[in-house]
């Protein structure tokens, strides 16, 4: 009788051991899932929001580009041989805004399939990467082309009294506004940039 109990008593507790075992891993099991569908439902709306973003951004830089690519003016009350004329192409600097803003809209463009990409797949991390890297280096880009030229509109608008340079906004002022409407769009394109960065870096954080 002594076996027996002996016996029965050491069977009972591994029995009890393994199922409650079993039921604290289907609990982790659970919770993990839960943790991954929770995480994986915000990230979809982040990458829903970064790509609206996009889509608001590729329509921004492209009216910048275009409405510099088309600013100029020529002064009615001079004779055909003698006209005083102002275009972009005439200023380097919008040159370079023309061709930077361009590059711009074109990486926007295709930078969507993997935008679409992290919405179908919000925890997939290499997507996201890739756009965390090239929106910043695309960044630098637009904040370069968007400050130069702000510089020059400002120079148009007030002149340099120490330099001797005069404002031509009096004279040129609707290719003035063309131009100051186009570094308007291309500096709120730059804050579009910043806000798709902190998208990207938000959903990559693990929590």
């Amino acid at each position: 009788m002594a076996k027996e109990s002996t016996t029965i008593d050491v069977g009972e507790p591994s029995t009890v051991t393994k199922s409650s075992s079993h039921v604290v891993v289907d609990e982790k099991q659970k919770k993990g899932i839960v943790a991954a569908a929770a995480g994986g439902g915000y990230k979809r709306g982040l990458a829903i929001f970064d790509f609206l973003l996009r889509l608001a951004a590729i329509g921004i830089t492209i009216g910048a580009s275009s409405v510099m690519f088309t600013a100029e003016e020529t002064l009615p009350f001079f004779t055909q041989f003698l006209q005083f004329q102002a275009g972009y192409d005439d200023f380097p600097t919008f040159q370079f805004f023309v061709i930077s803003i361009a590059i711009v809209a074109s990486y926007l463009v295709l930078s969507l399939p993997f935008s679409i990409v992290t919405i179908v797949r919000p925890l997939a991390v290499a997507p996201r990467l890739i756009l965390l890297i090239s929106d910043t280096m695309v960044l630098t880009l637009t904040t370069a082309a968007a400050a130069a030229a702000a510089a020059i509109v400002y120079l148009a608008h007030n002149g340099n009294s120490n330099t001797n340079w005069l404002p031509i906004c009096q004279q040129f002022g609707d290719f003035c506004q063309a131009t100051s409407t186009a570094v308007v769009a291309a500096s709120i394109s730059v804050v579009f940039f910043i806000l798709l960065i902190v998208i990207s870096a938000v959903a990559l954080k693990r929590h």
